[in-house]
């Protein structure tokens, strides 16, 4: 699912991709709404949007259904956008970039418009500014396409990751520093499955049905996980 690879650097967008608001989920939770946008300018667009897929993939962990959403990528037989949304968003938090894409846009393709966002910002931190563009006008439609602003998420349960996963990320990210989960918790992600290798994204790490429960594990009992 790629678009303009041959023009992919293109002059850089003038404005930044910010990340949908009806995309997140409407639930119970930290309202993290106030900080879609990211702090300062960091001067070159990759920098700028690298930094601003940070600040969206640790936003989308932080989220009240986290949890859930992965237990229902996991368990589900039916798709799950949101949660292909936050496996990607860890994915991409501990350098499974190629990855990360891949999850991105299956969730994308299921119709989340906050995945589309954040490809978008992906590509432009490649300097890939056409297919920025691309992903960029998706994410624009699917969050038009929404019912009244609806978020198709909010019918999921919810249950979220601990802030121990990610409070110290967030906090990073908005001193412009060098973003890394916990350890232990970077270690859930690493050891997942791998059961493809997909021949554009190489190494697909894959979701297990203890996926969120080793993931809280990990951040709350750090020295038994």
């Amino acid at each position: 699912m790629t678009h303009g690879r041959e023009n992919r650097t293109a002059t850089p967008p003038d404005r930044h991709t910010a990340l949908p608001t009806t995309a997140l989920p409407v639930t119970p939770g930290p309202d993290l709404r106030h900080l879609l946008r990211p702090p300062a300018p960091m001067g070159a667009a990759h920098a700028q949007a690298r930094h601003e897929l940070d600040l969206a993939a640790t936003l989308v962990i932080a989220q009240p259904a986290a949890a859930s959403s992965l237990d229902s990528l996991a368990d589900s037989h039916r798709v799950h956008p949101g949660g292909a949304l936050v496996l990607g968003a860890l994915l991409w938090l501990t350098g499974h970039h190629d990855a990360c894409q891949f999850w991105l846009q299956f969730a994308a393709g299921g119709g989340n418009a906050t995945a589309a966002s954040c490809l978008s910002l992906q590509h432009a931190s490649r300097g890939e500014f056409r297919d920025a563009e691309y992903w960029r006008e998706q994410a624009d439609q699917l969050t038009t396409d929404l019912p009244g602003g609806a978020d198709r998420s909010a019918s999921w349960p919810t249950s979220p990751l601990p802030p121990a996963v990610w409070q110290d990320t967030l906090a990073a990210c908005h001193r412009g520093l060098s973003l890394s989960l916990p350890p232990r918790v970077a270690a859930v992600v690493h050891q997942l499955p791998v059961d493809s290798d997909d021949q554009h994204h190489g190494e697909i790490p894959r979701p297990t049905p203890r996926l969120a429960h080793d993931l809280t594990r990990a951040a709350t009992h750090p020295r038994s996980a």
